[in-house]
């Protein structure tokens, strides 16, 4: 059976409708909470896919959160042996940092549920397969750059740069895809600080997700799926 490890920086910020998308490829899902221990090159060698997931810190904290350092040589030795890599929110800026793209707040957060625009080169990949009306889950308060040499695959009115591929068997994802909208309570009470900090009431996000989660989760299975066709014939080479 293929194995997909995930990287986990707080419990509710998980793979989501992802997770049993890839039951359904025959992969066994491992979790990996950060800050506990450090993965060992065998458990890493044996993963045929690792996925970053995202987190309320920085992409430059690792001074304050020294797993950071470990979890960037990861991301980068993942990048260099051109393995299956999909990073989420804080996992696509790590990505964006190792490949010498900036990482900076934004003038605000980006917190609700609104659709994309893909751009040409977004049109190309798995990403087209998000309707053009299918809002995704934004929850983010930095940004990044895209690497030198790679293409922006999706925008907002907010944030300029919202995905990218830096290879064939890599993909950075600012949205939350993945958010499992039938769970979204331990979001709103996890980054309840947060929310309360910027103005964003709760009750809204809650009607959003009862408004959009049936979608979400269509274009998340369709985006999801073909990714994995494309990345898993690079995972057996």
């Amino acid at each position: 059976m293929k194995t997909a490890i995930a990287l986990r920086h707080v419990h509710f910020e998980d793979l989501g409708t992802l997770e049993p998308l890839l039951h359904r490829h025959e992969y066994k899902v491992n979790y990996h909470d950060l800050g506990t221990r450090e993965l060992g090159p065998g458990e890493l060698d044996r993963a045929d896919l690792l996925i970053v997931l995202g987190a309320p810190i920085g992409a430059h904290d690792e001074g304050i959160y020294p797993f950071l350092e470990w979890e960037l040589r990861l991301i980068q030795q993942r990048l260099e042996d051109f393995r299956p890599l999909l990073g989420i929110c804080l996992g696509a800026q790590l990505m964006a940092r190792v490949l010498g793209a900036s990482v900076a707040p934004m003038e605000r957060k980006e917190i609700g549920f609104s659709p994309i625009t893909l751009t040409e080169a977004g049109q190309k990949s798995p990403l087209a397969n998000i309707p053009l009306d299918a809002a995704v889950l934004h929850w983010h308060g930095d940004q990044f750059e895209i690497p030198k040499g790679i293409e922006s695959l999706a925008s907002t009115p907010l944030c300029p740069h919202q995905a990218f591929a830096p290879n064939d068997s890599a993909l950075g994802l600012q949205f939350h895809l993945e958010a499992d909208t039938l769970r979204i309570e331990p979001w709103l009470i996890g980054h309840a600080a947060e929310l309360a900090q910027v103005g964003v009431d709760p009750r809204t996000l809650r009607v959003q997700a009862q408004e959009h989660g049936a979608r979400l989760k269509l274009a998340a299975e369709a985006v999801f799926n073909a990714w994995i066709a494309r990345v898993e014939p690079l995972s057996a080479s």
